[in-house]
């Protein structure tokens, strides 16, 4: 009788190994390699399946007519934006955060919201009693609502449930990390029974054309859970964010087959649930001191939406051989170049200061078009000088201390001045800018000319043409 081969798989990137080890080769963990078969369950061997005759499959041409996706319009219009315009009938949406960040109060209020609209919708929760499920819906006002409610881990369980049921139009799972497949012999949580059983939830809705909202548990490091296979088998992929200390959520794009990726909705946590913010730029300028020196207003882009936000520094001598970096919302290898740019080409010393920056809010910003006002606020606390309260940064920095043209310019100079905004300091050459924002405009090709400008309280003071 053939020995019986098992394999070691790391529960945190999905590496096989040959035999069990304390650390991980590929990503360094320790203690997250776990004993699992891999000839049971859905993907196992090859010799476990019986053979048959593929058939032939009919071939056809890029050119055809093509039809929209059909959608699912929850009513909540920041959780249509983020998905592209409403949830896809029969597609799979993954949904990342951190605990207790409001995961399931977001998808009890959109199913309250769907079922109020004669939409079929079924709430499956792994981690919590029927009870619990029912509280969270009286808090937020949707107990009176049709959602059918279920507490069930297995999925030859749920499958068979749904089956007996009117075909929904979106099945609720919450989280992928508490399901488990019998096809499969490893614990919940572990890779196999997470990729079996997402695998199977898939299947369920690409069949019957169902939409399947997964909720899945986040690292340490912010990222979902489990293998990463997960992510490529799921057609969108939503991380909601936040901080612990403000009262404001970010759902996130990340990927989306049926949509733009980089979108963001922004919510709000009240005592009653998650509320819209239909403009987030407000929130974000809300508490602002227009008179501090150290901070600048990024007109910045998260997908199609402009998003302003305030930009903090703080410059301060050090008593250390090695100068403090702290960062909070930005990249920090990001900081370190631009303040080497400083140096380099500017002749702005900070190698004997602690230097401390911080995106207002708890926003995390991840485009390069924050460069100018990162560099703005830096120059802005070191001279003591308060930046103009209503002005716009936007732009990237080259290591040569080129200031670079970015994208949608013009939208964020529409928002700008929606708030209120007069002016902006932009790169030079950016397109699709109107004449009359130009006039009430600075632009500028490289960083040494930003720098004395705001050195010389002369930041809003434009050149002359070379033509006068």
């Amino acid at each position: 009788m053939a020995k019986a081969r098992t394999q070691f798989i790391c529960q945190n990137c999905g590496t096989v190994h040959s035999r069990w080890a304390g650390k991980c080769d590929s990503c360094g963990e320790w203690n997250t390699i776990i004993e699992e078969d891999p000839t049971g369950g859905i993907g196992g061997g090859p010799g476990k399946q019986p053979n048959r005759k593929g058939r032939a499959v009919t071939l056809t041409t890029l050119s055809g007519e093509i039809e929209d996706a059909p959608r699912i319009l929850s009513g909540i219009s920041e959780l249509d934006r983020v998905t592209g315009g409403g949830i896809v009938r029969g597609s799979a949406l993954l949904v990342g955060g951190d605990p207790g960040i409001g995961k399931s109060t977001l998808l009890m209020q959109a199913a309250s919201a769907l079922s109020r609209q004669g939409h079929n919708v079924i709430y499956v929760s792994g981690e919590e009693a029927v009870a619990q499920v029912r509280l969270r819906a009286q808090r937020l006002g949707a107990a009176d609502t049709n959602v059918k409610l279920a507490a069930e881990t297995n999925i030859e369980d749920i499958l068979a449930t749904l089956t007996l049921e009117q075909r929904p139009d979106l099945v609720i799972l919450d989280s992928v990390q508490t399901l488990w497949t019998d096809a499969a012999e490893s614990a919940p949580g572990t890779v196999t029974q997470v990729r079996a059983a997402s695998q199977a939830m898939i299947r369920y809705a690409k069949s019957t054309g169902a939409a399947i909202i997964l909720v899945g548990h986040v690292t340490k490091e912010g990222q979902i859970a489990g293998p990463r296979v997960v992510e490529h088998m799921v057609d969108g992929v939503l991380y909601f964010e936040g901080e612990g200390g403000h009262h404001y959520r970010i759902l996130r794009t990340v990927k989306n087959r049926f949509g733009p990726t980089d979108e963001i909705g922004v919510f709000e946590m009240t005592s009653g649930g998650l509320r819209e913010v239909s403009n987030p730029s407000e929130l974000f300028l809300g508490e602002r001191n227009e008179n501090a020196p150290g901070a600048a207003v990024f007109a910045g882009m998260e997908g199609t939406r402009p998003v302003l936000v305030e930009i903090q520094a703080l410059v301060a001598p050090s008593s250390l051989g090695t100068p403090r970096r702290a960062v909070v919302g930005w990249d920090s290898a990001r900081l370190s170049m631009i303040i080497a740019v400083l140096e380099a080409h500017c002749g702005v010393r900070l190698g004997q200061h602690d230097v401390y920056l911080n995106v207002a809010g708890g926003y995390r910003i991840s485009e390069p078009a924050a460069d100018i006002a990162v560099a703005a606020a830096l120059v802005s606390s070191l001279a003591g000088l308060a930046l103009p309260p209503d002005c716009v940064y936007f732009g990237e920095v080259s290591l040569s201390g080129a200031i670079r043209p970015v994208a949608h310019a013009a939208q964020r100079l529409k928002e700008a001045e929606k708030l209120g905004f007069k002016s902006a300091v932009m790169p030079k050459g950016s397109q699709d800018v109107s004449e009359a924002s130009r006039k009430n405009s600075v632009e500028t090709g490289s960083l040494p000319d930003l720098v004395a400008r705001i050195a010389g309280g002369t930041i809003l003071t434009r050149e002359r043409d070379e033509n006068d």
